[in-house]
């Protein structure tokens, strides 16, 4: 498995970014949760209106970071696509309904740590 620098990580969590918008994901958040947690460098949050959405934003944020180096380790809750959660290890991406964001509120869990912009 190949190692990347922290600029490289950045350059592909915005990859997941731009895949997210681009099949119109709302109210899209990345935490730098580097400095408070193992587990990753950044979780990226976004939002779906529906399973069809959702699991067209998880199929294209794998396929371009995959593209470009960086496997998908794990997913969750890609059939009922209520909350996806997609591990590549430095960059976890949630892509959830609108329901289960308000539910499950990951930015207050996560408030300490850090929203950047990309």
């Amino acid at each position: 498995m190949a190692e990347f620098s922290k600029d490289k990580i950045t350059e592909l969590a915005k990859l997941a970014v731009d895949a997210l918008e681009e099949k119109k994901a709302s109210d899209i958040k990345v935490l730098d949760i580097s400095e408070i947690s193992q587990i990753a460098d950044y979780f990226i949050i976004a939002s779906g209106n529906n399973i069809n959405q959702t699991q067209a934003m998880a199929d294209d944020v794998e396929i371009k970071l995959e593209k470009n180096g960086l496997l998908l380790k794990q997913i969750e809750g890609y059939e009922k696509a209520g909350w996806i959660l997609m591990d590549f290890g430095d960059i976890i991406v949630h892509i959830f309904d609108n329901d289960n964001r308000l539910f499950y509120d990951l930015e207050r869990v996560w408030k300490d740590g850090k929203e950047i912009e990309l």
